[in-house]
């Protein structure tokens, strides 16, 4: 792990993790545990644990009442832009891409991650933190979520902070990635993360959540993302048939 910012990235995302499992396991209005129940539970401080409600309450996922404490949010709603067997194409956002890796570590999988990825809670994954940048300017902070025994002990430095991480994984470990499902929504950035984006606490900022599969169906990274708001936006191109609203291809593009 580096030094600076990325300090505590890890802890930061377990907490987070352990509170969306919470959300999932509830329902809309469903009592949170208080902030010490849940520091001491955790074994996290109370800012750490503070700076991933602060997220979830902005995206929300949480809803923090004074003088009651934390619930779970209302349900969204949701809009499919294409239908579950609709083809589309997402060509490469512009810029030159690359990465510095925060932090790498191998982890459990836990109840929520090993849901998604189809792995006992106790599944080993290989966990890394990027900050994305673009012709050199921060641009997005990743969070990944491989499972280890897809990569051995772990992706190299080189792998992971230079060109395409599917073309690695196909090239070097034999991972070859055919469709992944990808939510958006609108957050603001906390104040580590606006320290890595350089830009100014709560800006606006998109959150994006990735299930990746491979040409087999099987689950090969689960990854949420955080994308400066100021420079960054996603282009799709609709089709509209008589049998519904098609997305043919989508795009991101950094400016």
């Amino acid at each position: 792990m580096k030094d600076g910012s990325s300090s505590g990235v890890l802890k930061r995302e377990r907490v987070r993790e352990h509170l969306l499992g919470l959300i999932e396991a509830g329902g809309p209005g469903d009592p949170i545990p208080s902030e010490r129940t849940l520091c001491a539970a955790l074994g996290v401080s109370r800012p750490t644990l503070r700076a991933a409600v602060d997220e979830l309450v902005a995206t929300g996922a949480l809803v923090r009442e004074h003088g009651r404490g934390m619930f779970v949010a209302p349900a969204k709603i949701t809009q499919r832009l294409a239908p579950d067997d609709a083809a589309f194409t997402v060509p490469r956002a512009s810029g030159s891409w690359s990465s510095t890796v925060l932090e790498s570590a191998t982890v459990r999988a836990g109840a929520r991650i090993g849901r998604r990825l189809r792995l006992s809670p106790a599944a080993e994954l290989l966990y890394v933190a990027r900050l994305r940048l673009v012709d050199g300017s921060p641009m997005a902070i990743e969070h990944l979520h491989i499972p280890a025994d897809l990569v051995g002990a772990a992706l190299t430095p080189e792998e992971l902070e230079a060109g395409d991480l599917y073309d690695h994984l196909r090239e070097h470990h034999r991972v070859h990635v055919q469709e992944a499902t990808q939510s958006i929504e609108p957050t603001v950035v906390s104040e580590d993360e606006a320290a890595l984006l350089d830009v100014p606490v709560l800006s606006p900022a998109l959150l994006i959540e990735r299930l990746t599969l491979d040409t087999a169906g099987r689950p090969v990274e689960y990854v949420h993302s955080v994308y400066r708001g100021d420079r960054y936006r996603i282009v799709s191109r609709l089709d509209f048939t008589r049998d519904g609203l098609v997305t043919s291809s989508t795009e991101g593009d950094a400016y």
